[in-house]
């Protein structure tokens, strides 16, 4: 009996560690507008790396998992754009980072509105949505701060036509190639 009791106990004790490090570690989160698609429908499941943050910065071109800087009861999901310290624009159909505009092909279409340029501090973020027409994001007057950032998006999982790897993409590549080939 002490046997079975001791072998309960140390599983029920390892099955307490594998959730709390999961509860750490991943999140499911289910996509509940449209503001970025055709990247994320209305009603997809992802999981989401809250250690990724932990052994690297946010990087440019993340889809990251967030919660707004203001009062709501939903996180939100959207394209970390610019990093402390950078200067934002959107005008003529493209955003620009310290002047270089940024190819952007995961965007449904290209924004129809303009943000002036905006240097952002040494805790600030700006995100926008991949549906850049119909997203509240950085645009419309607010970013983030590092601790808003819960996680980035990792793997789609639901529905299973979607299954696969999140659609992040490497800004910081592009922005270093125009450095090099501009006068």
């Amino acid at each position: 009996m002490k046997t079975i009791l001791r072998d309960v106990l140390i599983t029920l004790a390892i099955a307490i560690a594998i959730f709390f490090t999961l509860r750490a570690t991943v999140q499911a989160y289910k996509v509940i507008e449209t503001c970025m698609e055709p990247n994320y429908m209305e009603g997809e499941w992802l999981l989401v790396s809250k250690a990724t943050y932990w052994f690297h910065e946010p990087e440019r071109g993340d889809v990251i998992i967030l919660e707004p800087p203001f009062e709501t009861e939903d996180v939100y999901i959207k394209r970390l754009i610019g990093l402390p310290g950078d200067t934002v624009e959107v005008k003529d159909g493209a955003v620009y980072i310290d002047g270089t505009a940024l190819e952007e092909p995961y965007i449904k279409e290209a924004p129809t509105y303009t943000f002036p340029p905006t240097e952002l501090g040494d805790d600030e973020y700006f995100v926008l949505g991949d549906n850049r027409n119909y997203a509240n994001d950085s645009h419309s007057g607010w970013t983030i701060s590092r601790e808003d950032i819960i996680g980035k998006a990792w793997f789609s999982y639901w529905p299973t036509s979607e299954w696969g790897g999140a659609n992040n993409y490497d800004l910081e590549e592009q922005l270093e190639a125009a450095a090099e080939h501009s006068p």
